[in-house]
C-alpha cells in the first residue's frame, strides 16, 4: 500500500506537470518528505523529477532554445559550490514551508521588471536562485517561473526550457544527497526504477494534454492550480514545525 501510494503519486504529479510544466514535483516533494526523512524523499525526488522533466524536454525537443542553459547553468555551478561547503539539510517542515512560499513569491514578484531569463545575467541568476531553491526544498519550479513572466517565449517553449533546468537540477541534488552529504538510498532500487517510468508516462499523457490548451487557457489554469498547492503545503509545513 505504501509503496502503491507513492507510484500512484508520481503518475498525477507527472501527468500535471507535464501539463503546466511545474507543480507536480511540489506535491510529490510534500507526500515524499511526509514518509521518509527528508534527505531520502529528496533522492527518490531527484530520481523520479529528473526522469519525468527530462522526457518532457525531450518531447518537446523541437521547442529548446540553445541561449539559457549554458548561462543557467553556470549559475548553478555557484550554488552548488556554496552548498558544498556549509552541507545544509532542511527539516521536513522547512521544505514543506518554503515549497508553499516560493509560488506566492512568484506572483507578487511578477511587477518586477528584467526578470527575463533570455538574458545572460539573468539566466546565471536564475541558475543560482533555482538551485539553491531546489537544494533546499526539493521542488522550485514556481520560482524558475518568475524569470519567464516577461519573456516572449510560447507555452511549449516555456514549458520545455523549464524542463531542461530542472532536469540539470535534480541530477545536481541526486548527487548533493547522494554523494556529497552521503545518506543510504531509503527506497528500493526497483521501486525507483518503476517510478522513473511511470513518471515518463505521466508526462507523456500530460504534453498531450498541453497540445489542446491555448497560451490564455495555459497561463490562467496554471496559476490557480500552482497556489492552491502551494497554500496546502504552506499550512502542512507550519503544522509540522508547530507540532
Amino acid at each position: 500500500m505504501f509503496y502503491a501510494l507513492i507510484l500512484v503519486t508520481v503518475f498525477l504529479t507527472s501527468l500535471l506537470s507535464g501539463i503546466v510544466g511545474m507543480a507536480g514535483g511540489m506535491i510529490l516533494m510534500a507526500v515524499l518528505v511526509s514518509l521518509s526523512s527528508v534527505a531520502g524523499a529528496m533522492i527518490l525526488h531527484g530520481a523520479v523529477q529528473a526522469t519525468a522533466n527530462g522526457s518532457r524536454a525531450w518531447f518537446l525537443r523541437q521547442h529548446l532554445r540553445s541561449d539559457i542553459l549554458p548561462n543557467y547553468a553556470a549559475g548553478a555551478g555557484i550554488a552548488v559550490a556554496v552548498f558544498m561547503m556549509i552541507a545544509f539539510v532542511p527539516e521536513p517542515g522547512v521544505v514543506l514551508v518554503l515549497v508553499g512560499l516560493f509560488p506566492w513569491f512568484a506572483r507578487l514578484s511578477k511587477r518586477l521588471k528584467g526578470l527575463d531569463v533570455l538574458k545572460p545575467l539573468t539566466a546565471i541568476s536564475c541558475g543560482v536562485v533555482v538551485t539553491a531553491a531546489q537544494l533546499l526544498a526539493g521542488a522550485s519550479g514556481p520560482l524558475l517561473d518568475v524569470f519567464y513572466h516577461n519573456t516572449p517565449l510560447t507555452r511549449h517553449e516555456i514549458v520545455a526550457n523549464k524542463a531542461v533546468t530542472q532536469t540539470l537540477g535534480h541530477f545536481i541534488k541526486i548527487l548533493y544527497y547522494g554523494f556529497f552529504i552521503g545518506v543510504a538510498v531509503q527506497f528500493d532500487i526497483w521501486l525507483i526504477a518503476i517510478a522513473m517510468t511511470i513518471a515518463v508516462a505521466g508526462t507523456r499523457a500530460g504534453t498531450m494534454v498541453l497540445e489542446k490548451w491555448s497560451d490564455a487557457q495555459f497561463q490562467k489554469v496554471s496559476q490557480i492550480i500552482i497556489l492552491t498547492i502551494a497554500t496546502l503545503c504552506f499550512i502542512q509545513g507550519i503544522r509540522l514545525l508547530l507540532a
